[in-house]
């Protein structure tokens, strides 16, 4: 018996060791230029309308013919995208999971669907959250890339959650790049100036707190109705690396 039960042991091993040689190599994951982590502010100062051009700026922006062009001028001709709206403390949401944007089509695609989610927050405003959630999406990312940015847009200072400074800090030991896109608000509310308009101004405070690693910039669209034009000529700047390292402030 203790014989019968060896010979079946070894012919289970042998099998084993079979399927094992026979088995396919996992997949490698598919190499894109850059992983790009689209983060959008809709926290309570960005209303409807406001929200509205900002959600058509980006669907319209990813289709763009230079956007699209410049995605084509990379070695593998293809990026990754996510989309991610954020607000207060603990209110992130990813809306569009990561997809290939390597023509017109799923550019289309991706803007179509954009325009049809509902918004998901209108809370307070915590860029650290959001810088948080953006990185643990590329953490999870199906595609690998040697480049690796999260895109914040927003239009106020951090007023919730953690310090927007270590979050950021903790992104960029990544290897991860943040850049930044300020909305200045063309309708100051009173009770809200020091938010939108801080000391030195919201650019100035995007610049010291937000953005970070090599390369990482800052633009400015003057009100929400440049944002479209703003978010195109932003795309432009990660996808094909124009912005450099200095100045970090594009206009």
């Amino acid at each position: 018996m203790q014989r019968w039960r060896c010979k079946l042991v070894g012919c289970m091993l042998a099998l084993a060791a079979l399927f094992a040689v026979q088995s396919p190599p996992a997949l490698a994951a598919e190499q894109v230029d850059l992983l790009l982590v689209l983060s959008s502010d809709v926290s309570r100062s960005v209303d409807h309308p406001k929200f509205l051009l900002q959600r058509e700026g980006y669907a319209a922006a990813i289709s763009d013919p230079h956007v699209l062009e410049a995605i084509k001028s990379g070695p593998q001709q293809r990026i990754a995208v996510c989309f991610v709206e954020w607000s207060g403390f603990g209110a992130q949401k990813l809306l569009i999971d990561w997809a290939i944007i390597d023509g017109p089509e799923p550019a289309r695609k991706f803007g179509d669907q954009l325009l049809e989610l509902p918004r998901a927050f209108a809370d307070r405003t915590s860029i650290s959250g959001g810088i948080e959630f953006a990185a643990a999406q590329l953490e999870r990312a199906p595609f690998e890339s040697g480049r690796r940015a999260i895109d914040v847009s927003g239009d106020g200072t951090n007023n919730a959650g953690r310090d927007v400074k270590l979050a950021r800090d903790e992104a960029v030991a990544k290897g991860i790049v943040i850049n930044g896109l300020v909305i200045l608000s063309d309708r100051p509310v009173p009770w809200n100036a020091e938010h939108t308009n801080p000391p030195g101004g919201l650019e100035k405070y995007y610049q010291d707190n937000v953005v970070g690693g090599p390369g990482a910039f800052v633009l400015v669209a003057e009100n929400f109705n440049a944002f479209g034009r703003a978010i195109i000529k932003k795309l432009i700047a990660e996808i094909a690396l124009l912005s450099g390292a200095s100045p970090r402030t594009l206009r």
